[in-house]
């Protein structure tokens, strides 16, 4: 499937901001299940330095830095991106029980090296907590496969969680948002990690952009669509190395081709979109667009405005003539 994707980030500063830095993940990265066609960043007021370069999990971030007055900054990601439904590698045993996982986990002198051990320990946003276990628990019964104990984990929170965006901030804790049982598809990811982390394995978080589609017979809104957020759960291999398998507790599923990968971390605070260090703007607004659609479909958009817009200038070249009286 072929997505284009625009995620424009506007910030309206005042008092307006004297010098900038910013740092940017708007960049989808490449990996087994999705292609990066071709992609864009946009920037105004134009900065005075940008550059790219790989984060430490390998995700593009972007820097640039402004170095005149601005009152306002627009910061347009524009990506076509080709997806498959992800694959899980024939390394990663899908019958591994948990226990087995989180032994592997376990610190022991002279034990192989495995890179996925970073994501069992605690971070910004996804502390270790009793509560977190107390509600994985249902799902992690004696000698269950991690794999289903993960897609049970996930469905369980589909159910008993309630979406709702007004009920957390960016910064509302994972604990709070697990009391409450409400949230967004960031409060959701969090907690579904923090489940796994204080069971002893391995999550991470992803950021990235889910396809929905409009009502039958509406448009599809610009700039109607959000950025996204799951997990993905490490699942090793018998004997060594296995792979990574997504799963979205705000859906209920796992990802598909309608996701868009943008980035993977630990939690929101390696991945998220746009963070700066500012010189003025004490205060400021932030308004964020996004929108995710079938490129396709964006073509045949682009091909009815050009023939409505050829039709209409036509109309207006034809000349008006008018009968003439008979002699």
């Amino acid at each position: 499937m072929l997505l284009h994707v625009t995620h424009e980030t506007r910030y309206a500063y005042a008092p307006p901001v004297e010098t900038a830095q910013h740092l940017a993940h708007l960049k989808p990265i490449a990996c087994a299940s999705q292609r990066l066609v071709s992609h864009a960043l946009t920037i105004e007021p134009a900065p005075a330095q940008r550059s790219e370069s790989p984060d430490v999990y390998g995700n593009a971030r972007a820097f640039f830095a402004l170095d005149s007055t601005h009152d306002e900054l627009v910061v347009t990601a524009e990506s076509v991106v080709e997806t498959a439904v992800p694959q899980l590698s024939p390394a990663a045993d899908r019958a591994l029980p948990w226990e087995a996982v989180r032994e592997r986990f376990r610190y022991a002198k002279g034990a192989a090296f495995d890179p996925a051990c970073e994501f069992v320990f605690p971070s910004t946003y996804v502390p270790r907590h009793e509560d977190f276990a107390a509600y994985a628990r249902p799902s992690f019964v004696p000698g269950r496969p991690l794999f289903d104990a993960a897609m049970d984990l996930a469905l369980r929170m589909h159910r008993d969680f309630v979406y709702d965006a007004e009920s957390t901030e960016i910064n509302t804790p994972a604990i709070e948002a697990l009391a409450q049982r409400k949230g967004v598809c960031q409060d959701f990811a969090h907690i579904m990690i923090a489940c796994l982390r204080t069971m002893g394995l391995p999550a991470r978080y992803v950021s990235g952009y889910l396809l929905t589609q409009p009502p039958p017979g509406e448009p599809r809104l610009v700039g109607a669509d959000a950025s996204h957020a799951w997990v993905s759960v490490y699942l090793p291999g018998t004997e060594g190395p296995g792979d990574w398998s997504g799963f979205d507790p705000t859906n209920g599923r796992q990802p598909g081709a309608d996701y868009v990968m943008l980035a993977i971390g630990r939690d929101y605070a390696d991945v998220s979109p746009m963070r700066g260090v500012l010189h003025g703007g004490a205060r400021h607004t932030l308004d964020v667009r996004v929108t995710v659609q079938p490129l396709e479909e964006l073509r045949e958009e682009a091909a009815r405005a050009a023939q409505s817009q050829s039709q209409s200038q036509s109309q207006n070249q034809t000349p008006n003539h008018q009968d003439k009286e008979p002699s």
